[in-house]
């Protein structure tokens, strides 16, 4: 499998340079006219697009420069409106714009006319399980010190009594 993979890879490769020299020999059938552009103002950047474009056919002639006669003061606050809506608004009151201050009001007042919990509340819909919860109690387990202590008081378990003495009082 491998060794079909590079024959492929050869004859594609031979494929590219054959390609690639045969258009190294055909010659351009367009030739491309020398400009001079030493004695034009520079070329602006839609003329160098267009040119690229190959849609710019001929030369553009050079437009004449029209120069104002006489001195010209611009007045730029002839088109300003005299009168512009403010972009902020200053006098903004959150407490008489928003609605959720009414909502809260009316709910407080409402609050006084509708029954309490005591008033809506029955024995009788109340579940009683008495024990419900005895699952989740833990279970205390007596400490190992407590078995030792009750086993030394039981007069039955001398012997116990006396190993554990041994075991504890050791002769250094």
């Amino acid at each position: 499998m491998g060794e079909i993979k590079i024959i492929i890879w050869i004859v594609l490769g031979v494929i590219y340079l054959i390609s690639r020299a045969r258009k190294k020999s055909t010659p351009d059938s367009t030739p491309r006219p020398v400009e001079d552009y030493s004695e034009e103002k520079p070329v602006t950047f839609e003329e160098l697009l267009k040119e690229i474009q190959g849609a710019k056919v001929a030369k553009a002639q050079p437009k004449a420069v029209i120069e104002p006669v006489g001195e010209y003061q611009a007045r730029y606050d002839e088109n300003l409106k005299k009168e512009e809506p403010p972009l902020e608004n200053t006098d903004y009151n959150y407490k008489d714009q928003d609605t959720i201050y009414e909502t809260y009001e009316k709910a407080k007042q409402e609050a006084f006319h509708r029954p309490s919990m005591e008033e809506t509340l029955k024995l009788e819909n109340t579940i009683v399980r008495f024990g419900q919860f005895k699952g989740y109690e833990q279970q205390t387990r007596p400490s190992l010190a407590r078995e030792y202590g009750k086993d030394l008081q039981d007069r039955n378990n001398f012997r116990k009594a006396f190993i554990l003495s041994e075991i504890l009082n050791k002769r250094i």
